[in-house]
């Protein structure tokens, strides 16, 4: 396969073996084995540097050939383009593009289809400067009036506008106009084509610059406003789906070119709303979120709402072809297929933050038209509030009442909506909610399966409420009366009904607190039947229940009827469990919460918990330089999951965990952890740090200033921003070690101050979380060693108080505070400049509770009032706000 001067030509020989092996490829009497051997010849092939000319000439020129053959060359082509053609030589690379450019008015609609494939993939990879003689063919195609021609060139170009729109959007040499100016006269043009398929491919590829809006868009907006009203009737269905889409894409990004037009555009989203075709009805409905998020005057909507409300509750009603209707007839007693469980993602601990979980709220995770619906209700009824409740109320009191078999779907969707509403419209909902409640409890035995489990979600989303009675008989009997129905559902046959109560008990719980005390031993009972009985799917759901009760009941968990329920399940479990079974994550999540419930009541079962994540994290280390060597395969999650755990036995057992960290490598292993490349494992690593600095520093002072070096260098890096959570453990940390050790911090503490002054001087950009560690950080090194830290005081004395203004009063703000009366003992002329932001930030207490830290503040006070004389102290207090004035008055001055 020499290369020459000549123009290439193929060899009969060469075009006949991958043409034939093309052929085997795709034949369906080829085995797996015979399939892998003919790739690897084919593979054998790429080697020669003309084997993608052959690919392209039997793409483009095999008449005699079957049309799979030549897609077969062309899918080929494009995937070795992929890799290859940068580095191709200039001679191959022409000579495969200009055998594309005929392709694309093919007499073939696949052959056509595949160049456009390709075309996009070499514009990807060399530009539009890299093929000049593209854009004239494309032109020359779309003004031919040829069908293929036109229909080639439109599909070529819908892939370059899909993959890369920004290439047409830039300038090219030699043009007097960038190339989208070009084409979207000749796009407009084909919104009025009698051909679908161009109606399709035009609008399809205008819409692709909705987000980037190029000026030659911006221009001719009302042209395209036009087009969309001209195509909004069109009989194609994709038509209309790719019209709502651009009217949701133009309210998100450009509202305002709406505006002139909203009440046409929302009369006709109302309409098509209601479309035969549940894909064009599923993307109108997606209008009436993205309407209130834009932050438009909702007056506009408000007329539509009697019309839009009853649209959107016939949308909720299950559609008789729903995967839901099918997947709720399934046994709970089946095993799970691999496919059905999803992905699970553990978020790592972060000090300072409170976890807020998202609401999980819908179970099945294919987004829909019911689901849509709902969704759009929900926010329709926080923005519009009791307004949508005249309207909406009837409908969903007569679907309720329906008797029968047939109407269960409507039962279920009035169910659903009454969900849906239950935040928005709470207060008009509020003197009918124990009624609704009531009415509710009876559905969690409801024949339908997929009646018990809404009303299961719709419970939970009234937990609030249903908690605000329990002070008397009567509320109380209602929430006992709920959680026994929960839980009976807990144990329901049906996977799906599990899940859905299991889901809604976890709020529930969040919600009760400790309220659940009484009931443990029956809440445990159920939860420790289902832990048996569950399949893989829902088990995790049941572990995050158990946590989620440990979390809420706390210490009350600590008693040994509860222990004998709760612990023999699970412990049987973590025996069962190998080191490197991902099922192994939810389980150990579970006993971080259990840990930290029980404390100290949980050192009977902490020793093997201890020792097998150390082992765990010790052979994930090992399996991250060598998998063979360690007998698994690396997973950074199994390394974070154990080092929370570790965390919640700290936290748990306090200094109890001490003979278990003196017996152990935790050190090496922690401070290996702290510099690992992947951040979710140093953020859980660092919180570990903090926690152990904080019970016994003593087993990390081998190796402390390894530790404090590398905890610094997390708050001084360039991509901070990416780090964010990593930064705030690694600041509490260090601030948490500072108080133990004291002066032995006092070699880094230039760099940690070099580290936090640019985080409080950024402080409006940077998360919250960070900032506040940042600010009482400081202050603890400043306590522990003042001298160090008070020449430097006057560069950051501003920024620091405003950050301590904003916490709220707890052991670190005093810990803070010492600091920082400390400081200004050594150095009062540091603070001078910066008077009026110490007062507030004094003045932000709303107790000081620490009887000597109030004498410190009072004595700064005092000091600062005595210095300054002739009038200055009287000038500072004039400056303050007469709040801040009379906080300071409990402080004399």
């Amino acid at each position: 396969m020499a290369a020459s001067s000549a123009p290439w030509q193929p060899k009969e020989e060469g075009f006949r073996e991958i043409c034939g092996l093309l052929e085997q490829q795709i034949s369906h009497s080829s085995s797996s084995a015979d399939k892998s051997q003919i790739w690897q010849q084919l593979q054998q092939y790429s080697q020669f540097p003309d084997f993608n000319n052959y690919l392209a000439f039997i793409f483009a020129r095999a008449e005699g050939k079957s049309v799979e053959t030549r897609q077969a060359a062309g899918l080929l082509l494009k995937n070795n383009l992929r890799t290859e053609y940068k580095s191709m030589a200039p001679v191959n690379q022409q000579y495969i593009k200009s055998e594309l450019l005929p392709c694309m008015g093919a007499a073939d609609r696949h052959i056509r289809s595949t160049v456009g494939t390709i075309i996009s993939v070499v514009v990807q990879l060399g530009g539009v400067l890299g093929w000049p003689e593209l854009l004239q063919a494309l032109v020359n195609c779309l003004d031919s009036n040829d069908i293929n021609h036109m229909e080639g060139a439109m599909d070529a170009l819908s892939k370059i506008c899909e993959d890369i729109p920004q290439v047409l959007d830039s300038d090219v040499p030699g043009l007097a106009e960038r190339p989208i100016s070009i084409f979207l006269p000749r796009l407009y043009k084909f919104f009025q084509s009698p051909h679908a398929s161009l109606r399709k491919l035009s609008l399809g590829s205008v819409n692709q610059y909705i987000m980037l809006m190029p000026t030659a868009l911006y221009v001719s907006m009302e042209q395209y406003l036009q087009g969309l009203f001209v195509l909004a009737h069109d009989p194609a269905s994709e038509v209309r789906k790719l019209v709502c889409a651009a009217f949701v894409q133009l309210i998100e990004v450009r509202p305002s070119f709406l505006e002139p037009h909203l009440g046409n555009v929302i009369e006709y989203m109302l309409q098509v709303n209601k479309d035969n075709d549940a894909e064009v009805a599923l993307e109108a409905c997606e209008f009436w979120s993205a309407y209130c998020d834009a932050q438009l005057p909702p007056e506009k909507l408000r007329e539509f709402l009697p019309r839009l409300v009853p649209v959107l509750l016939s949308n909720m009603v299950y559609a008789d072809d729903d995967e839901s209707i099918v997947d709720a007839e399934e046994d709970g007693s089946l095993p799970d297929r691999d496919q059905d469980l999803k992905p699970r993602f553990h978020s790592s601990r972060l000090h300072g933050s409170d976890n807020v979980e998202d609401d999980d709220d819908d179970i099945v995770n294919v987004w829909n038209l019911r689901k849509c619906s709902a969704a759009a209700l929900d926010i329709l009824s926080n923005v519009f509030g009791d307004e949508i409740l005249p309207t909406l109320m009837p409908i969903v009191q007569a679907h309720l009442s329906t008797t029968g078999d047939a109407a269960w779907k409507e039962r279920e969707a009035a169910v659903l909506a009454l969900g849906a509403i239950g935040e928005g419209c709470i207060h008009g909902l509020y003197p009918l909610l124990s009624e609704i409640v009531t009415f509710l409890i009876p559905l969690l035995d409801d024949k339908f399966p997929l009646i018990r489990s809404i009303s299961c979600w719709t419970l939970s989303r009234f937990s609030k409420f249903i908690l605000q009675g329990i002070g008397h008989q009567k509320g109380y009997e209602q929430f006992d009366n709920v959680l026994m129905g929960l839980l009976r559902r807990i144990l329901d046959p049906n996977k799906r009904v599990q899940e859905a109560a299991c889901s809604a008990f976890a709020t529930m719980e969040e919600e009760a607190a400790e309220e659940l005390a009484p009931r443990l031993e029956i809440i445990l009972q159920h939860l420790m039947c289902a832990f048996g009985k569950y399949q893989r799917r829902n088990l995790r759901i049941v572990y995050d229940a158990i946590g989620t009760l440990a979390d809420a009941v706390g210490g009350a968990l600590n008693q040994p009827v509860y222990l004998d329920i709760l612990m023999p399940p699970l412990i049987a479990k973590w025996q069962q469990l190998s080191n490197s079974d991902k099922e192994f994550f939810p389980l150990l999540e579970c006993f971080t919460s259990i840990a930290q419930a029980l404390g100290t009541g949980f050192s009977q079962f902490a020793e093997p918990v201890f020792q097998r994540c150390i082992s765990i994290i010790q052979t994930q280390q090992v399996a991250k330089v060598d998998p063979v060597s360690a007998g698994v395969q690396y997973d950074k999650e199994f390394i974070v999951c154990c080092l929370d755990l570790l965390s919640g036995l700290v936290e748990g057992l306090g200094s109890g965990i001490e003979s278990l960290v003196s017996h152990s490598n935790l050190r090496d292993l922690l401070l290996h952890c702290c510099m690992d490349d992947a951040s979710d494992v140093r953020q859980s690593a660092f919180a570990l740090f903090g926690d152990l600095a904080r019970v016994c520093p003593i087993h990390l002072h081998p190796r402390l200033s390894e530790f404090l070096d590398v905890a610094a260098k997390q708050l001084n890096t360039p991509n901070l921003r990416e780090t964010l959570s990593v930064a705030t453990n690694a600041c509490w940390a260090i601030g948490e070690l500072a108080v133990k050790v004291r002066q032995e911090v006092s070699p880094i503490v230039l760099t940690v101050i070099s580290c936090l002054v640019p985080i409080l001087k950024h402080a409006e950009e940077l998360n919250k979380s960070l900032v506040e560690n940042s600010a009482i950080t400081l202050g603890r090194v400043a306590w522990v060693c003042p001298e160090v830290v008070a020449p430097h005081m006057e560069h950051f004395m501003q920024s620091w108080c405003t950050a301590l203004s904003m916490i709220r009063d707890d052991v670190e703000k005093e810990d803070a505070f010492r600091g920082l009366c400390a400081v200004v003992k050594v150095n009062p002329s540091g603070a001078l400049g910066s008077l009026v932001f110490l007062c507030k930030a004094i003045a932000s207490w709303h107790e000081i509770r620490s009887e000597d830290l109030h004498n410190d503040v009072c004595q700064v006070l005092h000091g600062y009032k005595q210095m300054l004389r002739n009038g200055a102290w009287d000038q500072c207090m004039s400056a303050l706000e007469p709040p801040v004035k009379d906080k300071l008055s409990k402080y004399q001055v």
